[in-house]
Formats: C-alpha cells, sequence, structure tokens
C-alpha cells in the first residue's frame, strides 16, 4: 500500500513538472509571436550594430587588415601616378614606392584599433527613432548614420597616426612627406610652365595627409556597410534571439 501510494506521489510531481516546463514552453512561444516592443527593436539593432562594428575593426585592425584587403588598400592618390611611375624606373624606386603604401596602410590597421569605442558611443546616443529609421531603411542605413555621428571623432582618431606614419624617416633620414613634398613641388613647377601647359601636365594639389585618413574611414565605412547587409539579408549572419526576431520580423512585413 506505501509503495502504490509513493508511486501515485511521484507520477503527481512528475505531471506538475511536465506542466511547469509546458508552460514555459508555451510562453516562451508566445513571447517570440509577440509584436516586437520599442525596447526590443532599439536592443535588437543596438545589439546587430555591436556585432557589425566588433568584427569590423577586429578584421581591420588586424595585420594586413587594409594592406591584403585589394577592396580598400590605401594607394597613393591617383594624381601621383605620373610620378609614381617615373620613380620606379629609378634604381630601389618600386621598393620605395612600395615601401611608402606598406607604411600608409599599417598605420590604418595601428588607427582602426581604437575605432571601437567610438562606435559604441555613438550605438549608445541612438534614439528609438534613429533606431526605426535605421531599421526601416536601405541595406546601408546604419553606416550612413555612423558616417554621420563618427566620422569627425574617427579622423581624429586615424589622422596622428597617418600623420606619424608619413613622417619616418625612409632612406637617408627622408620621410614619406617630405618627398611627396618634394615631388609634387618639383612636378607642379614642371605642370605650371609653358611647356607643362601645351602638353596637358596637371598640377597635383593633393594634401597627401588628408587624402589617406580620407582613404581608411571610407575602407573602414565600406566594411561596416557589407557586414550591416549581409546581418540584414542573412538569416545565418544573426547569432542572437533578438537579432533573429527584429530582423526576421523586418522581413516577414
Amino acid at each position: 500500500m506505501f509503495k502504490i501510494k509513493y508511486l501515485g506521489f511521484v507520477l503527481a510531481m512528475f505531471s506538475l513538472n511536465a506542466c511547469a516546463e509546458l508552460t514555459q514552453v508555451a510562453k516562451t512561444v508566445a513571447s517570440q509571436n509577440m509584436p516586437l516592443s520599442n525596447t526590443d527593436i532599439i536592443n535588437g539593432l543596438k545589439e546587430a550594430l555591436l556585432v557589425g562594428t566588433d568584427s569590423t575593426v577586429t578584421h581591420l585592425s588586424a595585420v594586413d587588415g587594409y594592406l591584403k584587403d585589394l577592396t580598400i588598400k590605401i594607394l597613393l592618390p591617383q594624381e601621383a601616378k605620373t610620378i609614381t611611375d617615373n620613380l620606379s624606373k629609378l634604381p630601389g624606386g618600386s621598393k620605395l614606392v612600395n615601401d611608402v603604401i606598406i607604411r600608409i596602410n599599417r598605420a590604418a590597421e595601428d588607427a582602426a584599433k581604437g575605432a571601437e569605442p567610438i562606435f559604441i558611443s555613438s550605438i549608445r546616443e541612438m534614439s528609438f527613432t534613429d533606431a526605426l529609421q535605421i531599421l526601416r531603411g536601405p541595406d546601408d542605413g546604419a553606416t550612413k548614420y555612423f558616417e554621420q555621428k563618427t566620422t569627425l571623432p574617427l579622423s581624429e582618431l586615424y589622422r596622428p597616426m597617418i600623420r606619424e606614419s608619413l613622417n619616418k624617416g625612409l632612406v637617408a633620414g627622408i620621410s614619406t612627406q617630405q618627398s611627396w613634398n618634394e615631388l609634387t613641388k618639383d612636378w607642379n613647377k614642371l605642370a605650371g610652365s609653358s611647356l607643362g601647359q601645351i602638353t596637358g601636365m596637371k598640377v597635383v594639389e593633393v594634401k597627401l595627409e588628408e587624402y589617406i585618413v580620407q582613404q581608411a574611414l571610407k575602407g573602414l565605412f565600406l566594411k561596416i556597410a557589407e557586414r550591416e547587409k549581409d546581418i540584414r539579408n542573412n538569416a545565418s549572419s544573426r547569432v542572437t534571439t533578438i537579432l533573429k526576431r527584429v530582423f526576421g520580423s523586418e522581413k516577414s512585413n
């Protein structure tokens, strides 16, 4: 008799636990089907942006993050092609041009290491209106938001590192910046002469430091845009539940 009562008690407890588990499952399923709240939208979008910017910064700040990625590798200005082509014909000239390009890209990679706190700050400042516009906007909506909010502080981050790289001595203690200044000075003197005007030579007025900063940021935002588009369009890239809910819901609307 005692065994029967004990067995009945165990079965009752098992039934209660099963009911509790089923209730929890039901609540979970129901919550997943509930409309997204404003908090869900903001949290989901912010999480997506944190994921996207973190992976982008990690990639770009690694060795060869810029240099070996042909879509964002920083080259010397197109206006300087004639100068670099002629320089490459001189003994050791090709190596000099290549060293300059390597240093420029290394400086951009070093600068990228400090970019994440700037992105995090802009994400924390995001309002619900900002989040909704980004979520319902184009595939690069968040990237455009970042460009607006972070270009200035990112420029201030990149510029001193780029400047330091440009001012390091390469050959005989002469830096990239000094070489550039001398090359463009001589070239512009020729281009501005009667001969230069007749032959259609163009004066090179590019500010090397500013050009490289702009190219570095252009590459950074390009990679963020690629990551954003991937999260928006590929379910497998939504690595957390909130990302799946927010972007899955938006795509189904």
